[in-house]
């Protein structure tokens, strides 16, 4: 639960980033478009039957990462983009405690342990 409100927090960090840091163009509209899409998909994965939702936020990552290279950002902009994205990968891999299994795929038809 910790590390989705900590990808939620960054998720909103990122749409408000821009203006704090005075970003250019390309890295401005980037981060305004992968903020609401971390928020979105952090917040759907608080639930433990979209836990995988989480995958979002590291590929997510993983963009922020590279974009300052691709789109050509300033060193504020580099660095706020690379650490941003360094957390979403670390927190979206923090899987979280599961209380329930849910479904069981085509294996639990035919499993031993349920009772008729």
């Amino acid at each position: 639960m910790w590390a989705r409100i900590i990808n939620t927090l960054l998720g909103v960090w990122l749409m408000a980033a821009p203006a704090v840091l005075g970003s250019t163009d390309a890295i401005r509209t980037n981060e305004w478009i992968v903020g609401p899409l971390a928020v979105s998909s952090a917040i759907i994965a608080v639930a433990e039957v979209t836990r995988p939702v989480r995958w979002v936020n590291t590929a997510l990552g993983l963009w922020l990462v590279v974009a300052p290279w691709v789109l050509g950002a300033d060193w504020a902009a580099f660095v706020n983009s690379t650490v941003v994205g360094l957390f979403l990968i670390g927190c979206s891999l923090v899987r979280g405690r599961l209380r329930h299994r849910m479904g069981g795929g085509w294996a639990a038809l035919w499993s031993p342990n349920t009772s008729d």
